[in-house]
């Protein structure tokens, strides 16, 4: 007789095999009844089993480990970077969310000896952000000038894992309003730096005037991307270019604004239209076939496992359950070349007692997360 995942699941550091009796959700239109974790790997079919090995039942709904790929791991409130503990404890509050796939999209210190720590999410480093002088948050950022960016974006691209990250767009104190950071060659130069290295290039920008430029000069992925417009939106779904959201940290555009209306009241105007749009702008890109990937913007400015928060903020942009569940896990994982629950990949999963595809909020219910093959302990 089957029993529940809470009841029978080994604690993390057990080594017993799991029959996950499902179903196994493999993707948008496809899933398997069950499967099996030995190894620390996913078996589709039941594996030959030395006699006397004890397999534990877990029942529900296995979805792959949510993923983040806007988070910040070794960023502190203060704006500071962090030591390489506290890093590690915001690694472990996003995992406890179920997110057990980050790409860290820039951190001021160098957060990669966590990639050692086998209890921690997997993570893919963009390295450190890269912006135009004076023209970002203070001690965030390499501060450039065009004539050093591709230099620093091959810098970037060998210390990080193929990613660069670059700043598109921030306030003008001269304008008193948003602008690009950079012309239309400086987004070209720094696209081909980092595709010459092998590495692909995402830009933070809210602005609009950005897109085409970054579009235009082949950039792999879009951070935000709080400006689209029906053309730019065009443009990124011809070309196959992801958005990843951010619509808390969207959200707090109020408080940007009311912080900034005194001396630039145009600044001030511009953030309430972007955040008033958001959802809209969210939802129409979706329909046209851009892909949207999640990211919550944690580190920094929002606190850590916020996950879920992001989660309903694109249920509110109108994503259906399946569509949410392709933008935060399987869409993700494809993006960056990492496994999902095909047969033989690392066993990174949740364990849900409802079906999120009927309703996103199951991804908050999970009976167990197993990460590297290894249920986690509830609760730290």
């Amino acid at each position: 007789m089957s029993t529940g995942a809470t009841a029978t699941a080994p604690e993390h550091g057990d080594e017993a095999v799991l029959h996950l009796r499902g179903p196994v959700l493999l993707g948008p239109e496809q899933e398997i009844p069950e499967a099996w974790v030995m190894g620390g790997r996913i078996h589709h079919e039941r594996p030959e089993l030395p006699a006397g090995t004890e397999v534990a039942e877990v029942d529900g709904f296995v979805v792959p480990g949510l993923a983040d790929l806007h988070c910040h791991i070794g960023i502190g409130s203060d704006g500071a970077g962090t030591s390489l503990e506290t890093a590690r404890d915001q690694a472990l509050t996003d995992r406890d969310t179920g997110v057990l796939l980050i790409r860290d999209a820039g951190s001021i210190i160098d957060n990669s000896p966590l990639q050692r720590h086998g209890d921690l999410p997997r993570l893919i480093r963009c390295g450190r952000h890269l912006a135009r002088t004076r023209r970002y948050l203070r001690g965030y950022a390499h501060e450039l000038e065009p004539e050093q960016l591709p230099g620093a974006v091959a810098q970037e691209a060998a210390r990080s894992d193929g990613w660069v990250k670059l700043v598109g767009d921030w306030i003008d104190r001269d304008v008193g309003d948003l602008t690009p950071c950079w012309d239309a060659e400086d987004f070209a130069a720094a696209a081909r730096a980092a595709h010459d290295a092998g590495a692909r290039i995402t830009t933070h920008t809210f602005d609009e005037e950005t897109l085409p430029l970054a579009l235009d000069a082949g950039f792999d992925c879009l951070e935000h991307a709080t400006g689209l417009t029906d053309e730019t939106i065009a443009q990124a779904a011809a070309a196959e270019v992801p958005v990843v959201t951010t619509l808390v940290n969207v959200d707090e555009f109020e408080t940007y604004a009311a912080q900034g209306e005194k001396k630039f009241p145009a600044y001030a105007a511009h953030m309430r239209r972007l955040r008033e749009a958001r959802f809209q702008r969210t939802r129409d890109a979706h329909d046209a076939g851009v892909q949207l990937l999640v990211g919550t913007d944690a580190g920094g400015v929002l606190g850590h496992g916020i996950i879920h928060d992001e989660l309903d903020e694109l249920s509110r942009a109108g994503l259906t359950g399946t569509e949410i569940l392709e933008a935060s896990a399987w869409a993700p994982r494809r993006f960056l070349g990492v496994p999902g629950l095909e047969d033989g990949a690392p066993a990174d999963l949740l364990v849900l007692p409802r079906d999120p595809r009927s309703d996103h909020t199951a991804l908050r219910e999970r009976s167990a997360i197993v990460l590297g093959g290894r249920v986690l302990p509830r609760g730290r």
